[in-house]
């Protein structure tokens, strides 16, 4: 693979001028994409309450969980109380990628240069379509036509700038030009996508955007920070591009050239990881931070996808190798003979900024944090692996079993979490939450001792004779003040060589300090397994 970076032309000027007026753009939002997706590959029934989660919370529902009282945000054990039938399901993003792809090529038959701002919601520029279907209307029907083709669920709205695009899509509105601010001013401000800034000003007592939009910029500026900022400009009406956005040099295009074409995505993603690293850091050290960038690619065969990405915030590398999977896997899983379908393996990558703002405008965290650390982290890994093998950095996902061993398997760092269906089984006898935060491996002996000091026995039926009162790790011995279980585990009874009798008993010390403890019927003897922190 060799990268190469091209050279300033003589016509760059390196900028155009700041956009003052918002532009009329057109968003195509397609409710719920996530439930969407999941439910048309695993053949669910439509009216069925489905929530899909990422990180053991609630990121997307159905209509009808949401008419149960489920809502993004929720643990997914308050979402299972509140609705019984709830069918819980991870989130898969190349899936969601590659079937927002027809959508895409849709859109694109109306009008060139869509922006991507994740699978289920893109935008178009809507100035040229409208002089040439002559006018806005005229144009929505379109898109609707050409969308009808792939799914019946999606809405399409008009307004000035890319924020009020996206809301008005939400309605299925045309907003008149010149009139967003008044469209956003009643809207709740729970609009805004920033949960912390939300939560402070609704202590605040501001309820709406018009409320938060009438406020001082200066005065925002001091207060909140530059996502407070930006965030005011955006209720107030104005594109969420910042002024400041421009055109960057040509000299950050980077070009990615595979030596062997590849035709996996993991494989792609993971050998541009470096590239896309340079291509981020290259503007950092301008001062700059990427907002929007295009991203081409093209086979061996002269075949070539190009897509425009445009992030609410600044992208980070993390973010741009997501969106490289994202449009691959869309592109490359299409089938022969469908329009554009590749017929060769990836041979080349291009990387072009389009909008850029000066480093720290999009700042993410409310009260000053940049993302620096996490962002260093990801660069030091990255290296290792690079270094070491693509199984030298491994993270830990959640899997199926009883014990807690049993229920962590590690992948490769960067690696998509694979889902395992074993993971949400029953699994009897399985600890109850929470986890434990320390897992010991091998498990250590440990004494487990009764108020005359003998050692708790297990019967063969999983009782506890006596009460465990003294617990002896080494030469450390403390007192045993409260404890729970036992939870008993019989496992391939059917197996002579694979059965496993064993006992799991949680204990806390003086201190307050929590073990999980194993007895097994094998040798008679106690186990540490895990501690609790």
């Amino acid at each position: 693979m060799t990268t190469s970076a091209q050279l300033p032309r003589d016509t760059v000027t390196g900028g155009t001028p700041p956009q003052l007026k918002p532009p009329r753009m057109a968003a195509v939002w397609c409710p719920d994409w996530p439930v969407t997706t999941l439910r048309t590959e695993n053949g669910l029934d439509p009216a069925a309450p489905i929530a899909v989660l990422t990180a053991n919370r609630v990121v997307a529902c159905s209509q009808t969980a949401r008419q149960q009282g489920i809502v993004r945000g929720l643990r997914r054990r308050e979402a299972q109380g509140r609705c019984p039938d709830l069918i819980v399901l991870a989130r898969n993003e190349a899936a969601e990628a590659r079937a927002f792809e027809p959508i895409l090529g849709a859109i694109e038959a109306i009008a060139p240069g869509v922006e991507v701002g994740r699978p289920g919601l893109a935008s178009i520029g809507i100035k040229g379509p409208t002089r040439y279907f002559g006018g806005e209307t005229a144009v929505l029907h379109a898109l609707s036509r050409t969308i009808a083709e792939h799914t019946e669920d999606v809405l399409i709205g008009v307004a000035d700038g890319a924020f009020a695009a996206e809301q008005a899509a939400r309605r299925g509105s045309i907003i008149p030009p010149g009139t967003s601010a008044e469209f956003l001013a009643d809207l709740p401000i729970q609009t805004l996508d920033e949960p912390e800034l939300v939560d402070l000003l609704k202590r605040l007592g501001i309820r709406t955007l018009g409320a938060f939009a009438t406020l001082p910029s200066g005065d925002v500026q001091a207060r909140f920070g530059p996502v407070g900022t930006w965030a005011h400009r955006q209720s107030g009406g104005v594109d969420a591009r910042p002024i400041a956005a421009r055109r960057p040099p040509v000299e950050f295009e980077v070009s990615i050239e595979f030596e062997l074409p590849l035709d996996r995505v993991d494989t792609i993603a993971f050998s541009v990881r470096g590239t896309v690293e340079r291509f981020v850091s290259d503007l950092a050290d301008h001062g700059l931070a990427c907002t929007c960038f295009e991203l081409i690619a093209q086979t061996d065969r002269g075949e070539e996808t190009v897509r425009r990405w445009r992030h609410a915030g600044v992208l980070t590398a993390v973010d741009v190798t997501d969106r490289v999977r994202w449009q691959l896997e869309g592109w490359l899983s299409r089938r022969t003979g469908e329009p554009n379908a590749p017929s060769g393996p990836v041979n080349l990558l291009r990387l072009i900024p389009i909008d850029t703002v000066p480093t720290g405008v999009h700042q993410r965290a409310l009260w000053g944090g940049d993302g620096a650390v996490d962002e260093r982290a990801h660069r030091a890994l990255a290296r290792v692996q690079t270094l070491l093998g693509h199984g030298s950095v491994r993270t830990p996902v959640v899997s199926g079993g009883r014990g807690p061993a049993q229920r962590t398997r590690l992948i490769p760092w960067g690696d998509d979490r694979p889902e395992d269906n074993m993971a949400g089984q029953p699994w009897p006898g399985r600890l109850p939450s929470p986890a434990p935060s320390v897992i010991v491996d091998p498990p250590r002996p440990v004494q487990v001792l009764d108020e005359a000091g003998r050692t708790v026995i297990v019967t063969a039926r999983g009782g506890i004779p006596t009460s465990p009162a003294r617990f002896a790790l080494g030469p450390v011995n403390s007192t045993i003040t409260a404890w729970a279980g036992p939870w008993p585990v019989d496992e391939r009874w059917w197996d002579a060589d694979a059965r496993q009798h064993l006992v799991r008993l949680q204990l806390v010390d003086a201190t307050g300090r929590a073990y999980l403890v194993c007895f097994t019927a094998s040798d008679q003897s106690w186990y540490l397994e895990g501690i609790y922190d």
